[in-house]
């Protein structure tokens, strides 16, 4: 059996459910436990009622320590303060043996198991960002992607993943600061700072927009859709990067697909994000620099329906 854990808000609600039944099309033997961070993801996520799925309320989940900090962080600061205490939360309420923490929106081509059982022996596993060198924000934004944890509930497990909890609370913001970066940053020395630490190696796993450049035939066991946003009601922005025509067939349509046909079941109810950005004076000078960079990427989403 394989645990899972995630978390994401009714803004992320057709992303963090395309997740879902992605791995619920590859996985056979899973469970998945989801913090809803807000009361409308808890009661569309409990009526759904996925096999499979346990759904965590934040008045369950929140701590005095946690509730502490909400007030002083961002929505999007907060989130990443609680990752640490999800996967803690979850080994240690339902007495876990393992667990690997999920980004809502990643989405699934294959079973994420193959990546959980290169791990072996180890404790913990983590993911490099293994950016294309023109996009390489190793400094600023870390060597590891918060993306696709492991933690193991034994010694070397718990001491990283309660050191990292520390940490977050401690400082966890949306800018770079002093070598720290959100969540993410903080993961930078731990080949070196714990023992039992697996940096995953299947290419297949941690495919985004910032190295799929460098692996444009390769077949994502999962691929981290980072920077896409809905724009208004019919074009999506997939990001500034560079991608592959076959990616946009290949990886991105059957996504977009999958969460267009979600915002459909929802009716007129905005659960993509979706949104129109205010028009400034730079806004033009902005996608003339991405047109130039080949990074281009606002698409009708009838660009995809019949890509």
């Amino acid at each position: 059996m394989h645990y899972y854990c995630t978390l994401f808000d009714s803004n992320y609600l057709t992303r963090g459910i395309a997740m879902l039944e992605s791995l619920q099309k590859h996985s056979q033997d899973y469970h998945l436990y989801i913090l809803a961070f807000d009361d409308i993801a808890y009661k569309i996520l409990n009526d759904l009622n996925y096999p499979h799925t346990t759904i965590i309320s934040m008045q369950d989940f929140e701590d005095s320590e946690l509730l502490a900090l909400k007030p002083h962080r961002t929505r999007g600061e907060y989130c990443w303060t609680c990752t640490p205490s999800v996967i803690l939360y979850c080994i240690q309420t339902y007495s876990l043996p393992h667990c690997t923490y999920l980004d809502a929106d990643l989405y699934f081509y294959d079973d994420p198991a193959i990546l959980v059982d290169e791990m072996g022996e180890d404790s913990i596993l983590i993911t490099l960002h293994r950016y294309t060198p023109r996009y390489n924000q190793e400094k600023t934004s870390g060597i590891y992607c918060v993306q696709f944890m492991t933690f193991k509930n034994d010694e070397r497990g718990m001491k990283a993943l309660k050191w990292w909890r520390e940490r977050c609370n401690e400082w966890c913001y949306a800018r770079f600061e002093d070598g720290k970066f959100g969540d993410q940053k903080y993961l930078d020395d731990w080949s070196t700072r714990f023992e039992g630490v697996h940096i995953l190696q299947n290419l297949r796993g941690g495919l985004a927009p910032w190295n799929i450049q460098q692996f444009p035939s390769l077949s994502p066991i999962f691929y981290h859709f980072h920077h896409l946003k809905f724009i208004g009601e019919n074009k999506v922005d997939l990001g500034p990067y560079t991608l592959p025509q076959n990616t946009l067939e290949s990886i991105y349509k059957p996504y977009i697909q999958h969460l267009l046909r979600l915002r459909e079941e929802f009716g007129e109810n905005n659960y993509d994000a979706r949104s129109i950005p205010k028009f400034t004076w730079k806004t033009p000078l902005r996608f003339i620099k991405r047109k130039l960079k080949n990074g281009y990427n606002v698409f009708s989403n009838s660009d995809f329906l019949g890509y």
